[in-house]
């Protein structure tokens, strides 16, 4: 570890979400999405969300889902829900189906390899969320050695950050059920996501480690 660098989940081969565990090797990411906090602790009665009540969402769509961990914890955060999970490496999804397996989950989530929603057709969800490539250009040439290890197609959001965001936001109006809406985790690029839609009516969320890298927005706004 002190030689190589190499992270430290990929030597134990686990890594813990909200106190949930999941397996993890090289061919996927170290989950560290700030996303699974809002999924637990952010949707209720006070929840700003316009999917305030957890039994409303029936069907969630998880972008990019490496690991599968997002897709687990929607599975536990929305009880009456089943989740399809699309990512374009096909190692990665072999780490989630066995993440899936490991919490039971094979009966409500569905792996699917593709390029983002060209993976589901014209199916809708009262819920999409992602966790997407979106460093720049510029963060990538200075990526920490641990992030070496890991698949760089999990980083690399383009010059701006923003290819594949760009793609989710324009794509994800046609998959959307009418009161559904789209969780996003953007890094550091609220402000270049700003410029680029400025009419775009996001709402940010923080969480316990992230100030303003999540943001929300229902289906109408899109």
């Amino acid at each position: 570890r002190i030689a190589t660098r190499k992270p430290a989940a990929y030597l134990v081969n686990r890594m813990y979400m909200l106190g949930v565990p999941f397996y993890v090797d090289e061919r996927t990411i170290v989950p560290r999405s700030f996303i699974g906090e809002i999924l637990m602790e952010h949707f209720g009665d006070d929840s700003p969300l316009q999917l305030a009540d957890p039994s409303r969402v029936r069907r969630v769509l998880d972008l990019c889902t490496g690991s599968g961990c997002l897709a687990v914890l929607a599975a536990l955060a929305f009880p009456d829900a089943t989740v399809d999970a699309v990512d374009l490496s096909a190692d990665a999804l072999e780490v989630a189906r066995r993440n899936v397996a490991e919490h039971g989950l094979d009966d409500r989530i569905r792996l699917l390899r593709g390029d983002l929603f060209e993976a589901v057709g014209g199916e809708r969800y009262d819920l999409i969320i992602t966790n997407p490539p979106y460093v720049d250009a510029e963060g990538m040439a200075g990526l920490p050695r641990e992030c070496l290890h890991e698949p760089s197609i999990a980083f690399d959001g383009g010059d701006d950050g923003l290819d594949i965001v760009r793609r989710i936001l324009d794509g994800a109006k046609d998959h959307l059920t009418p009161d559904g809406g789209l969780l996003c985790e953007i890094g550091r690029g609220r402000d270049v996501l700003g410029d680029a839609y400025p009419n775009l009516p996001l709402l940010w969320l923080d969480t316990e480690d992230s100030d303003g890298e999540v943001f929300w927005i229902p289906a109408e706004a899109l």
